[in-house]
């Protein structure tokens, strides 16, 4: 079956074909929650949230599209909403506790580490541009839809959130400066 027949069958109330759709997305939909939010539980909660709200939705999603970038735009949101749920002092303490306690890194070694960690200090915009495209890999017709932007807009964010990455890199991290691509 192909995802659009998964689609047309979880609409007419096939929870099989729903559960398909939701195993095929559930890894890169945890992933960039897991990269906006730091946590894995919180990155947990906004994955699980993500397909219960694309669940209800389901009925209005147009099917001639990808369904993948249309649920990154809505794990997007509800890692944002998370985020300002907690508040400014709180999410400001959370970080910095998670920063310094984190266990579970994205894969790779130190170097990962530490780019997850300068990538972290870019605007949320820059942040969920670069994770899109370079930790998950989107094309950036994808990216341009689950980011609700115009193909344009994306190669020019990722163009400043590059620029302001390699400041935040030359800043703070100067031992990421002469690794290889």
């Amino acid at each position: 079956m192909t995802e659009t027949d998964l689609i047309r069958s979880a609409r007419q109330g096939d929870t099989s074909a729903w559960e398909a759709l939701t195993r095929l997305h559930q890894e890169p939909v945890f992933r960039f929650a897991y990269l906006l939010l730091g946590d894995p539980d919180d990155a947990h909660d906004a994955a699980q949230e993500t397909f219960i709200r694309a669940f209800y939705a389901l009925g209005r999603f147009d099917d001639s599209r990808p369904l993948r970038p249309w649920l990154m735009s809505i794990a997007a949101r509800q890692a944002s909403n998370r985020r300002r749920s907690l508040g400014r002092y709180f999410a400001a303490m959370t970080r910095y506790s998670r920063e310094a306690e984190l266990t579970e890194p994205p894969p790779g070694g130190d170097d990962s580490r530490l780019l997850w960690q300068a990538v972290r200090r870019l605007k949320p915009d820059f942040q969920r541009a670069i994770y899109l495209r370079y930790f998950l890999d989107l094309p950036e017709a994808e990216m341009a839809a689950a980011l609700g932007v115009a193909p344009g807009t994306v190669k020019s964010r990722l163009h400043r959130a590059l620029e302001a990455l390699r400041a935040v890199i030359g800043r703070e991290f100067p031992e990421l400066q002469d690794v290889e691509a």
